[in-house]
């Protein structure tokens, strides 16, 4: 908790050392309030990644339909994503300020899907709103200021009506149901921790969520993992094996790799939040504009929602047993992974698909050959890792899985299959008119 008011602090010398030049206030307010959400979602405790993963489709399609809504080159996404119709329309003639508008916007959807934050995270929205408002209503009309406000959460609270009826709005016991059944047989998934709240799995109803992009939970489909089999010249067996042997010879890098991608919910961004930090450096380091900012984080949030609806479709449908039980029964019944089990079925692999998604995405819109450097764990001690390409960090991320013992081979690489095929569906939203 230290840490995280430590870091608020820093958010806040940000936001108050100097008003906002003109041209880059927008991004000024939209990078401030993304920090301190990103905070909010490792200090959250009911934010799980496909928890994370709906809220920043939300508040990707926020900060892009309040921009939208005052150029005459960006198309609204009411209509084309599913539910989401007569948002709010700017008054014609009257002048807007557009970090003011930015600003409202995130003000209400930073306190709605984050009302259940502990009260430190309550008072860092209300310190970062205070602060903020200072620097924008400065040296502005009160006419602008006051329209410009209205209009920004008018705007926020249209689809976070919206979004109040697409099944994941209410998240109990920390997603964890009081009563499941578990699937009979050696095949399935069974609890892999001692802790009393997960003997049932997370979310086991998420893949019914409505969607954003994709037609459904089932859009993208998975062929069967390889069928469970105990024979050691199985295929199963011989892919239990590899996570085995793999665990067993971890070089350094390996490690690294694997504990730079773990993105465990609560004591980092999670997955879907590693990519929206990533977004950011590359805001920062290309010096992107708000309309390009906005379109991306829109485009990248909704895939990765999809991706978590579709995987945790595919999840619950073949309720497969994680490399922890099967190799304890059949291989070692000592071993341990280096990473921590999630408590949830293992196939297909959940950060492979979000990742996959992710970086089809971003591809798509900065070329399949661009070269970064994330520096998203660095906060916690790791070394930054750069990559060729958005494919080359998702295939990292797909593969740490395997480095962790937490995923076999094939839920590893059909995870990112079924990512790929959801994020074209975020690529082919219209944005320009």
């Amino acid at each position: 908790m230290k840490r995280f008011i430590g870091i608020f602090i820093s958010i806040i010398f940000i936001c108050s050392s100097g008003s906002f030049a003109d041209d880059t206030k927008s991004i000024a307010v939209m990078q401030n309030w993304y920090k301190l959400i990103l905070q909010l979602v490792r200090h959250t405790a009911t934010y799980s990644p496909p928890v994370a993963s709906r809220s920043f489709a939300y508040l990707g399609i926020t900060v892009y339909e309040a921009i939208a809504s005052g150029s005459g080159k960006m198309q609204t996404l009411s209509g084309q994503l599913h539910g989401l119709n007569n948002l709010p329309k700017r008054q014609a003639g009257q002048q807007y300020d557009d970090a003011v508008v930015l600003n409202a916007a995130m003000i209400f959807a930073a306190h709605h899907y984050f009302g259940n934050t502990g009260p430190t995270g309550q008072r860092a929205m209300l310190a970062m709103q205070k602060q903020i408002d200072l620097q924008l209503e400065a040296k502005a009309s009160v006419e602008v200021i006051n329209r410009s406000k209205d209009f920004g959460q008018a705007t926020a609270a249209a689809i976070y009506k919206w979004s109040l009826s697409d099944g994941g709005a209410q998240i109990t016991n920390l997603g964890f149901p009081d009563r499941y059944t578990l699937t009979a047989g050696p095949a399935h998934w069974v609890p892999t921790s001692t802790i009393r709240l997960q003997q049932t799995p997370l979310l086991p109803n998420w893949g019914k969520n409505r969607t954003f992009a994709i037609t459904a939970g089932t859009t993208c489909a998975l062929p069967p993992p390889p069928e469970y089999s105990e024979d050691k010249n199985s295929e199963f067996y011989k892919q239990a094996l590899e996570v085995y042997t793999t665990s067993k010879n971890l070089t350094p890098e390996q490690k690294a790799i694997a504990r730079f991608w773990s993105d465990d919910p609560m004591l980092s961004y999670t997955p879907p939040g590693h990519w929206i930090s990533i977004i950011w450096q590359i805001a920062e380091h290309d010096h992107l504009t708000t309309e390009k900012i906005v379109e991306t984080l829109a485009r990248v949030g909704v895939a990765e929602a999809d991706a978590f609806i579709g995987c945790w479709s595919v999840k619950y449908q073949y309720d497969l047993v994680r490399p922890f039980t099967y190799i304890r029964k059949m291989i070692d019944p000592k071993w341990n992974a280096l990473l921590i089990t999630p408590p949830f079925p293992e196939y297909p692999s959940g950060h492979s698909t979000n990742s996959g998604a992710a970086a089809f995405v971003l591809s798509s819109m900065f070329g399949e050959n661009y070269a970064f450097e994330d520096t998203t764990p660095k906060a916690d001690g790791l070394a930054p890792r750069k990559f060729s390409s958005f494919d080359a960090a998702a295939k990292e991320a797909a593969e740490s899985r395997l480095y962790g013992g937490i995923h076999f081979r094939a839920a590893i690489e059909r995870g990112l299959e079924q990512g790929r095929c959801i994020g074209k569906f975020a690529v082919d939203l219209h944005t320009s008119k």
